[in-house]
This record gives structure tokens, sequence and C-alpha cells, in this order.
């Protein structure tokens, strides 16, 4: 397998405001077990912010890639041959394809917290699905990098 011309990376990690978020959940909870003692408080404070940065690095966990001649982009792997023009989007074009513009067939990588995306042209005549929609914070760089990969392909 050989790497991809241009490797690309990404991490959609969740904004810091919600680490913030995270330990609010957690004071909320103690707040909830005050009546029960001090124990069940810190408790409370304990797993609720545990539990809730748990769930926040989660959902900032997915990952876009672009290895060994394919784009890996959450759980879905397709080959960049079987991707064709990528679009880059800004915010205002990212909401309307997320929105009225969607294709219920496309395949969708969405993070609300982050406003530039990339729409990929799917050209596998076999693949039903007629675009990828990725959230990226870079957009311009992933589509070099999968056209970099595309030519090396």
């Amino acid at each position: 397998m050989q790497p991809s011309a241009a490797p690309y990376e990404e991490r959609l990690t969740a904004p810091r405001s919600w680490w913030l978020i995270s330990f609010l959940v957690g004071v909320s909870m103690a707040l909830i077990l005050l009546p029960f003692g001090t124990l069940p408080m810190l408790g409370g404070l304990a797993g609720g912010t545990a539990v809730a940065a748990v769930v926040a690095s989660a959902y900032g966990s997915v990952r876009i890639r672009v290895v060994g001649g394919s784009l890996i982009a959450g759980e879905a792997k397709i080959p960049v041959t079987a991707l064709g023009e990528a679009e880059v989007l800004d915010a205002e074009q990212a909401r309307a394809w997320r929105t009225h513009k969607a294709d219920p067939r496309s395949f969708m990588l969405l993070r609300a917290y982050i406003p530039g995306a990339l729409r990929v042209e799917v050209t596998d005549p076999e693949d039903p699905t007629p675009y990828l929609f990725l959230s990226t914070r870079e957009p311009e760089r992933l589509a070099e990098a999968l056209r970099a990969a595309r030519a090396a392909a």
C-alpha cells in the first residue's frame, strides 16, 4: 500500500467551550444531589463532569484522513479513484448544503461547530451516494490532498 502524495489527517475536536459545559453539567448534578449530603454532592460533581466530558470527547474524536489512496471519514472509507471534483464550501454555502440543498442519499459527516465544509462528488456508478459532505476546518488543504492522491493513484 503506497502512501498518498499529500497525506492529510484532521480530528474534528469539540470546541473548548464544551469542556466548560461539561464542568457545568457536573455542577448541576452536584446541586441536584446537594440535599442528600456532601458526599453525594461531590460524587455528582465528579460523575456528572466525567460523563459529560466523555460524551464531548467521543463526539469530537471523529477523524478525516487521506491515506493509501483512500479517503477515510469517520466510519466511511472510499478509494479516491471513486471520487470526482471537490468543492470548497464557505459557512453560508455549507449551511445551504446541510439544509435545503441536501440530498438524503449523500454521506454527511457533520459537526455544527465547524463552519466550513467540503463537498466531494462520488463518481462510482455502483455507489448510490451522489456526494460526500465533510465538515472540516481546512477544506482547501483536504481538497488538495484528494487531488494529489487521485493523481498518484
